[in-house]
């Protein structure tokens, strides 16, 4: 029995003491979670600068109005033909955004080499001897901008003025002409256009996208004169034109750093 006793109030001592151990030890400190991380959005806002280089081509029909000062009527088809070839040039704009829509401003001006040429269904002494031929070497669009941006990656629509310079000639092949080239015209035409594009940042102030945008043109009439005969006014000619261009760009953004959302 004393053998019995002695384990017993040793059972009790050892408890008493664990639990004054852990009464003793200090409550475990409360740490507050790190927050999370989350990718960096891309902000659009800024201004940009930038190139652009693609293709370009222009549908022109020919109606000729007057002879001279004698005026046709209804006026005579010549014809028309497709002005084909390379455009070259920079943009220069501003955007800013708003949650994922982006919003902006941009005046572009290329560099154009867009000829083509017809075989006009009139005539000087036999049937097909007169060509007429156009060229553009300049376009200039002036848009506003409508966007969705996914992060780095944005889609919009542009819509605005548009301005081109064009060169007519006509040109006779016939034996009895020493300069086959017998008239000319040009002019700078006014015009509206619609785009589509689309944009990826690839660093933190520079992107590259594809654009492509369609310019109407509406028609003029364009008054050709002599080019062995100065001033002397040969014909008119009510030419309707469109143009359709696509091309690649690259902008680099003066803008601030990405943004962090959280």
């Amino acid at each position: 029995m004393k053998a019995l006793g002695a384990v017993a109030t040793s059972v009790a001592v050892l408890t008493w003491s664990i639990s004054a151990n852990a009464a003793d030890l200090a409550a475990r400190p409360y740490t507050k979670a790190p927050p999370p991380v989350v990718a960096a959005a891309y902000d659009w806002s800024g201004f940009y600068l930038g190139l652009n280089g693609g293709g370009g081509w222009s549908h022109k029909c020919w109606d000729q109005t007057a002879a001279g000062a004698v005026a046709i009527v209804p006026a005579f088809a010549e014809g028309c033909h497709d002005a084909t070839g390379a455009v070259a040039g920079g943009q220069v704009g501003y955007r800013w955004q708003s949650a994922s829509w982006v919003f902006g401003l941009e005046a572009q001006g290329d560099w154009a080499d867009l000829k083509g040429s017809n075989v006009s269904n009139n005539f000087f002494r036999i049937a097909g001897d007169t060509t007429n031929q156009s060229k553009i070497d300049a376009i200039g669009l002036f848009t506003g901008q409508i966007g969705y941006a996914w992060n780095s990656m944005l889609l919009y629509v542009k819509g605005g003025a548009a301005v081109a310079r064009d060169k007519y000639d006509g040109f006779v092949v016939n034996a009895a002409i020493a300069n086959p080239n017998v008239d000319h015209a040009s002019e700078t035409r006014w015009g509206a256009t619609v785009g589509v594009g689309g944009e990826f940042a690839f660093a933190p102030n520079w992107s590259v996208g594809l654009e492509y945008d369609h310019v109407f043109m509406g028609d003029r009439d364009v008054t050709f004169t002599s080019t062995t005969a100065p001033f002397a006014v040969t014909r008119t000619d009510r030419i309707r034109q469109d143009i359709d261009m696509v091309t690649a760009r690259i902008n680099y953004r003066f803008g601030g750093p990405v943004i962090a959302k959280y």
